[in-house]
């Protein structure tokens, strides 16, 4: 029933044993004090990858301590952060899994006493609405980035690239998406900058490529995914004007920086965004690379989609949460759990 979804396929370098990713869904394992992950977080990649997914991209991982924005975010950002990813990405190889890192700063949407002291930082200093994940605190008002601050935080995602190398990840994911802080350059409402980093579209996007450009050039090309979205988790009534225009500039810049990989996020994959069009499908009508669906996804309508050629690889969150035999029960008939976040939140193994 599920062929087209569980058929093993490649996409760039990656042979994976199936179109079925795990999505990157923020648990907070590590430990606060030094942004180390332990053998709670290895049990819980290791049992997915045993189960045969393809492409397990992990929890976001922040490159910078002023990137992380919640309780028990793991970090990249030093060696000993590294050694500890090293064995999650052993036990994820020994099952015969890819798995990827997925980057993660979190810009404004923060606050010092989660950033060791220090305000957020940002394109411009506007402070968010709402309070922070976990924290329950208003977000802090950000500083505006200076230029030297701006190079300084693109070193720190080739750093956590270098790192990610290091651990044995298999490729990087970029989280460009949902009002964090490259999304934060990208969007008019929170880049108020004059210089060439907020100047249209195409300055709001340079931050973007800079970034994917100093990646790419550690981890490879053919091993670096970029997310992006409409949604911001802090804007939850904004929506482009000009979804198709939008679209085109960030094809157009992962084209400049020779990506191949893009993971464009929406909360809900079949909802139409423009011209009846849902994200998916504006992005594949414009674009020939690797695109992987998100949003609610079912087995039946991601094996639709990827039968229709309008993602290449399906992934899916909750249903993992539920369900760390997720792919053996597609294989076999069995029925799905459905997900219950007071049970599945508590006993996530």
């Amino acid at each position: 029933m599920y062929s087209e979804l569980l058929q093993p396929t490649r996409i760039g370098s990656w042979h994976l044993r199936t179109r079925i990713a795990m999505a990157p869904m923020t648990r907070g394992f590590a430990c606060d004090a030094k942004g180390t992950v332990d053998e709670a977080v290895v049990a819980y990649y290791q049992r997915r990858a045993h189960d045969g997914i393809g492409l397990i991209i992990t929890e976001g991982i922040t490159p910078s301590p002023r990137g992380k924005g919640t309780f028990g975010v793991p970090g990249l950002f030093t060696k000993e952060q590294a050694n500890a990813w090293r064995k999650v990405t052993e036990a994820v190889h020994e099952e015969g899994g890819t798995i990827v890192a997925q980057l993660w700063h979190v810009g404004r949407l923060t606050h010092p006493d989660l950033t060791g002291g220090h305000a957020p930082l940002a394109p411009s200093s506007l402070r968010a609405e709402g309070l922070v994940h976990r924290l329950r605190k208003p977000y802090a008002i950000p500083e505006a980035m200076t230029l030297g601050e701006i190079r300084e935080v693109v070193l720190q995602y080739e750093q956590a690239a270098r790192h990610a190398v290091d651990a044995g990840f298999d490729g990087v994911e970029i989280h460009g998406a949902h009002g964090y802080l490259i999304d934060q350059f990208a969007s008019e409402i929170t880049n108020r900058r004059t210089d060439c980093y907020g100047t249209g579209r195409t300055g709001r996007l340079l931050f973007m490529k800079e970034i994917l450009a100093a990646v790419g050039e550690v981890i490879g090309m053919d091993r670096l995914i970029y997310r992006f979205s409409e949604l911001k988790d802090d804007l939850p009534d904004y929506r482009w004007l000009e979804p198709e225009e939008e679209i085109n500039a960030y094809l157009e810049a992962s084209r400049e920086v020779g990506l191949r990989v893009l993971h464009p996020s929406t909360n809900t994959f079949l909802q139409p965004i423009s011209g009846g069009l849902t994200l998916h499908e504006l992005v594949r009508k414009r674009w020939d690379g690797t695109l992987i669906g998100v949003g609610g996804l079912s087995p039946s309508s991601a094996t639709d989609a990827i039968q229709s050629g309008v993602i290449d690889l399906a992934a899916f969150g909750r249903p993992l949460l539920a369900n760390p035999d997720f792919v053996q029960r597609l294989r076999t008939g069995m029925p799905l759990v459905s997900y219950d976040s007071a049970i599945h939140l508590k006993h996530l193994l």
